[in-house]
């Protein structure tokens, strides 16, 4: 990790030109100004400015009304020298991520990767995370979008057939010190998922926000595009961005029971902190899948999870546990959160999960008995007997739950709260409000 005056030095040479200062704002996009290279010092001591109601702009890209920010007032990008890189697919450009800081030079409550990282500071564990992002490679045709190829799930044909766009987003990844864990062609043609190996604090968030634009400009560079939508094709799978996580003690990884042989080895910990996760689902989707085509994705018997369930390797779970390695139990039990993906502000996403299962910690909630089953399966009464939950079926319904959640708007704090909710809210009433093809082809059609 390059300290300030390291990264002074470099921009300073012949190779990087412009640097850009990137955040994640409340809608989910990854937004930034671009500085000169020869001014970055001047950045660090005296920040970017931009205005504050950028953190109030929707998916749609303008500002709502409701949120608590008016048109008046600036704040600003404080650049973190630990995040900074250079961007091998961008000739001469180098990127950090910022915290953003009132004029005062306090962090904004405003700003979601500075609320994160005050709630890591008070927290008791050291949290491991990594987000896993599933995404589609597609063409652009005169008929929309199509997968980029037509092979299918794992085979070895749909290896071969993106290798070498895959090849260059690992090595382009790796020059930014993100190390792929694992590839594999997913579910549907074209799909794909590059696995990157966990970090500690901001870091998986950080990488998450690097990943995502890493993969979009190799994809590009190939005349090809990547989408992270939740749903881009009516009949292929949907795209998840699963968050594993773990909790530390030290060098202790606090999830896992050493006394507990079996292959899922977790500790009253973790079975507590899923207590909490299960207990907010509700509410937390809309900060883990925060989009209104989310919601098309979360539907059962679809391997992205539709209950309020936990399981042992139950990929139809809101929460699963994975097996731990075979000789390397203790570093990799953890769990698995199915109910996201790519929309989501991903400071947020962890905030949010973090902040449910210390809830479940603190109040030492029982998940009850894992599933073994689809919890679809499930009859009604035998789900509430099971106090298993359906999970929101659309974002407005999502929206409504974190507004009255107590726990994850403490987390958040009142003014990133209320800021989110609006945006979320308006994206939703654009969407409740808009006449979809669907909508005309059906009702001209019946009326």
């Amino acid at each position: 990790m390059p300290t300030e005056s390291e990264v002074i030095d470099i921009c300073a040479g012949d190779d990087v030109e412009l640097v850009r200062l990137l955040w994640v704002d409340n809608a989910g996009v990854e937004r930034g100004r671009v500085v000169n290279a020869a001014n970055v010092e001047d950045v660090f001591a005296s920040g970017a400015n931009i205005a504050q109601a950028q953190q109030a702009f929707t998916d749609l890209d303008y500002p709502t009304e409701d949120a608590p920010l008016g048109r008046v007032g600036e704040v600003r990008l404080v650049p973190d020298p630990d995040t900074f890189r250079t961007l091998p697919y961008a000739e001469r450009a180098a990127a950090m991520m910022c915290d953003i800081h009132r004029l005062d030079r306090t962090p904004w409550e405003i700003d979601p990767r500075s609320r994160l990282r005050g709630f890591l500071d008070g927290f008791e564990y050291r949290s491991r995370a990594a987000f896993e992002p599933e995404w589609y490679l597609v063409r652009e045709t005169a008929a929309g979008i199509e997968p980029f190829d037509r092979s299918g799930c794992y085979t070895a044909d749909g290896i071969q057939s993106a290798h070498d766009i895959v090849l260059e987003i690992v090595d382009d990844l790796a020059a930014q010190g993100i190390e792929m864990a694992t590839y594999y062609p997913e579910y549907s043609p074209g799909q794909q998922e590059i696995a990157i190996e966990p970090g500690d604090g901001l870091t998986p968030a950080d990488d998450h926000a690097f990943y995502k634009q890493t993969v979009k400009a190799v994809a590009k560079n190939h005349d090809s595009r990547a989408t992270f939508s939740p749903k881009p094709f009516p009949d292929h799978a949907g795209s998840g961005c699963h968050l594993h996580l773990s909790l530390w003690n030290g060098e202790e990884n606090a999830f896992h029971d050493p006394d507990d042989e079996s292959p899922y080895g977790i500790s009253e910990t973790c079975k507590r902190f899923v207590g909490g996760v299960l207990a907010h689902a509700r509410a937390l989707v809309a900060l883990t899948a925060p989009s209104v085509v989310s919601y098309k994705r979360l539907q059962p018997g679809s391997w992205a999870s539709a209950y309020t369930a936990w399981g042992l390797d139950n990929r139809e779970a809101m929460v699963r546990i994975p097996s731990a390695q075979w000789e390397n139990a203790a570093a990799t039990t953890r769990l698995e959160l199915k109910a996201a993906d790519n929309t989501a502000n991903p400071y947020l996403s962890l905030l949010g999960v973090l902040a449910a299962g210390r809830d479940g910690i603190e109040r030492d909630l029982d998940p009850g008995e894992p599933l073994d089953i689809d919890p679809g399966s499930l009859s009604e009464s035998e789900r509430e007997r099971r106090g298993i939950e359906r999970l929101p079926q659309s974002l407005g319904e999502a929206i409504d739950e974190l507004e009255a959640d107590a726990v994850l708007s403490d987390a958040m704090g009142d003014d990133l709260h209320r800021t989110y909710v609006a945006v979320k809210r308006a994206t939703w009433t654009d969407a409740a409000t808009a006449v979809t093809d669907w909508d005309v082809d059906t009702y001209t059609r019946l009326y």
